[in-house]
């Protein structure tokens, strides 16, 4: 059964929505989860990024795949579609470091570039549920700004 009020969002992707749309991405391990809500026009966009930076990458086709990158695209299209920047606040999820010994901490590189791409775009982040070891879903409400943050064994939140 399909939810016409939910947008599923994929990896490597992003999606825009108005008030009272929810947004929906599931499987962020070491992936962040970033929204960016404008309070005032309520409209709210995420993303789902797997890689730090853009920089390295041999294939730079999407933005979205990125967290700097993708967060720069979604600040962008926020605000062609109305959004304002200095009304724009965000919420990141995920990072999780979900393998032990991997030398390669994509999750907190990703955490890393979500801060700093954020305060070069001078952007506040208002709230966090990052690393730790677990995956998680987040279903971002654009009528409250909402993120309700579902897992497996530690349960839901909301931020």
């Amino acid at each position: 059964m399909v939810n016409s009020d939910i947008i599923t969002v994929g990896i490597g992707d992003c999606a825009i929505a108005r008030s009272p749309m929810k947004i929906k991405t599931s499987g962020l391990g070491s992936c962040l989860g970033i929204t960016l809500y404008d309070r005032q026009k309520k409209i709210g966009g995420l993303l789902h990024t797997m890689l730090p930076n853009i920089k390295d990458a041999k294939l730079k086709d999407n933005p979205a795949k990125f967290t700097d990158a993708g967060i720069e695209y979604l600040v962008d299209e926020m605000i062609r579609k109305g959004g304002s920047i200095d009304k724009l606040e965000a919420k990141v999820v995920g990072g999780a470091g979900m393998f032990e010994n991997s030398r390669l901490n994509i999750g907190e590189r990703n955490i890393k570039s979500a801060r700093e791409t954020m305060k070069k775009l001078g952007v506040s982040i208002i709230a966090e549920d990052v690393g730790k070891n677990y995956g998680r879903t987040v279903i971002f409400d654009t009528l409250t700004g909402d993120l309700l943050i579902k897992t497996i064994l530690k349960g839901d939140k909301l931020i």
